[in-house]
């Protein structure tokens, strides 16, 4: 119920959203134009945004019909659609004759009025409001929230919190049209479909389109969040429900004992027989989240061998969950591949449906649940690190269930701290992709010819020569590059070749030295083959704002960059 509401909540906030705020001149102005007795252009173009936006969602995370089509594609289309609806209203007179000589008008107007006496057609409102849903699907972290967490899960639920979402924010934008129609209604020379008030609308149409169809719209979002003091992610950030139990800071058992639920949906077992918590009873479990391309889960792994190796003949049992972040990960020979290269011999198991992942309520890689041998979740740990305290919690619960240990241990506190300044995980395909720089935008089309901009800032990155981009990644088509500006210690690639493709790694414009490169570079090349992750750049120390450059064949596809240290 919680959610419920707040998804109505988030619905209402979301008319605050950078990304929303471009285009309320949009929804009052086509609201405005026509005639000035149709009230019922603002019910049908929030009508039609609330239909449009629900089928967007639907059709791109429930189905699997457009799979292949980048997002960018639809929202180029809504841009599209928005521009030509300004030149239709700069050119009110050309387009009522065309529609007349078409008959398209008459024929429009029976179908959506069914023999109403109004002679104004709603078609422009509909298609306006059709071509503002896709722009809409992404502008609240609840909403964001619901598509990836709940979604995958409940079906039944997801619609009725998408449903409360689009009833609030319909409701909040029918409110502004309504007003801003009335009192802009009241001013004679806002009548005049010729007017220079219709053509200021018009022209505002045509700059959002653009906006839209070359993502400078992103460019007015980050400035809109950057200059103003509103900051509505974190504010519709808090309606999104916690569903991880609170953890008690500096504890070995950090959180309230509870029931751990049973393993489900697991597939393609690894080292193991398929197993369940329940035939698991007087054992001590630790069930590990984690997907082989992360660079922290390949950091944290060795630990959990360790661990394996020192205690599981004394009643520890840990089971690698498998949850993949890119498709890549669902192939049960690329898991079996990274699961050998990375030396694990304790039990793993692929959940590519997140039915365990989802029973869990988890939301992190990596994340370990320590059950105790009465299958109580007893101590609960996120990311890396506090080895020294979950081997603690390890040999209590051992203990506890009547095991006899040494005194040796096999853990010391290993934590790196990460730097404030150092780059963010920075994903490369449509779906996750931040940051580029180059020329022509990301996504403009599934396969371009890029080119690297006059100057690169911290944290971005760009392209040169031609590559195909779809969701998840980008790959190359001819002999390419690609320059990144990084502040990090360590540097990592998730990739993958056909057959093996040597790239060449440079260092600020210089071949990569041996003493900085890492341990999948020979003499400044790396050799991709198959989908894992490639260690590119190990300096002796954290280095900010260097900038790393790869040069590539035909036929590398790059997923993500990684940075540690």
């Amino acid at each position: 119920m919680l959610l419920l509401l707040g998804s109505f909540l988030a619905g209402i906030l979301t008319v605050l959203a950078p990304c929303v705020l471009p285009l309320l001149p949009v929804i009052i102005g086509g609201s405005v134009t026509g005639s000035a007795s149709d009230k019922r252009r603002p019910l049908v173009i929030i009508a039609s945004l609330a239909v449009s936006l629900a089928l967007f969602t639907l059709l791109l995370k429930a189905t699997t019909l457009f799979i292949a089509v980048p997002p960018v594609v639809l929202t180029s289309i809504s841009g599209g659609l928005i521009i030509a609806l300004g030149i239709v209203t700069f050119f009110p007179l050309a387009y009522s004759t065309l529609m007349y000589r078409l008959g398209i008008e008459t024929k429009a107007q029976e179908a959506l009025n069914k023999g109403a006496d109004s002679k104004q057609s709603l078609l422009g409102p509909i298609i306006m409001g059709a071509a503002l849903g896709p722009v809409f699907s992404s502008c609240s972290p609840l909403y964001v929230y619901i598509l990836a967490t709940v979604l995958p899960v409940s079906f039944g639920e997801a619609l009725a919190y998408m449903a409360a979402y689009i009833i609030g924010l319909s409701s909040i934008l029918l409110l502004i049209s309504h007003y801003g129609r009335a009192l802009i209604s009241r001013l004679k020379f806002a009548a005049n479909p010729g007017g220079w008030f219709q053509r200021t609308l018009a022209v505002i149409f045509i700059i959002v389109g653009l906006l839209i169809v070359t993502g400078y719209d992103k460019k007015v979002q980050t400035w809109v969040s950057v200059h103003t003091p509103f900051n509505f992610d974190a504010l519709s950030a808090k309606l999104i429900p916690s569903t991880q139990p609170p953890i008690a800071k500096g504890k070995v058992y950090n959180i309230t004992p509870q029931a751990a639920p049973e393993l489900i949906g697991l597939t393609n077992w690894i080292n193991s027989k398929p197993l369940t918590l329940q035939e698991l009873r007087g054992k001590v479990v630790l069930v590990d989240f984690w997907t082989y391309t992360c660079i922290n889960c390949i950091r944290n792994n060795p630990h959990l061998e360790g661990l394996y190796k020192a205690y599981s003949d004394k009643g520890l049992v840990i089971i690698g969950v498998h949850a993949p972040e890119f498709a890549l990960e669902k192939v049960a020979a690329n898991v079996e591949k990274g699961v050998k290269d990375q030396g694990i011999t304790y039990p793993v198991a692929l959940d590519n449906d997140f039915a365990t992942w989802s029973a869990f309520k988890n939301q992190y890689w990596p994340a370990g649940y320590l059950i105790d041998a009465k299958g109580m979740i007893r101590r609960v740990h996120y990311g890396e690190g506090e080895y020294k305290e979950s081997e603690q919690a390890i040999r209590g619960l051992l203990v506890e269930a009547g095991a006899t240990l040494s005194d040796t241990t096999v853990e010391e506190d290993a934590t790196t701290p990460i730097s404030a300044n150092q780059t963010p995980e920075t994903y490369l395909g449509l779906k996750r992709a931040s940051d580029f720089a180059g020329t022509p935008p990301l996504g403009a089309k599934d396969e371009n010819t890029f080119a690297f901009p006059d100057k690169l800032y911290p944290d971005q990155w760009a392209l040169e020569g031609t590559w195909k981009v779809d969701s998840e990644k980008i790959a190359s088509v001819t002999n390419s590059k690609l320059r990144f500006r990084i502040s990090s210690k360590e540097a990592y690639v998730v990739g993958a070749a056909s057959s093996p493709v040597a790239v060449r790694v440079l260092l600020d414009g210089k071949p990569i030295p041996a003493d900085k490169a890492g341990s999948d570079v020979k003499d400044g090349m790396v050799t991709f083959n198959e989908s894992r992750l490639y260690r590119l750049v190990a300096q002796p120390s954290f280095t900010q704002n260097y900038e790393l450059t790869l040069e590539v064949s035909a036929g590398v596809s790059l997923n993500a960059f990684t940075f540690g240290g």
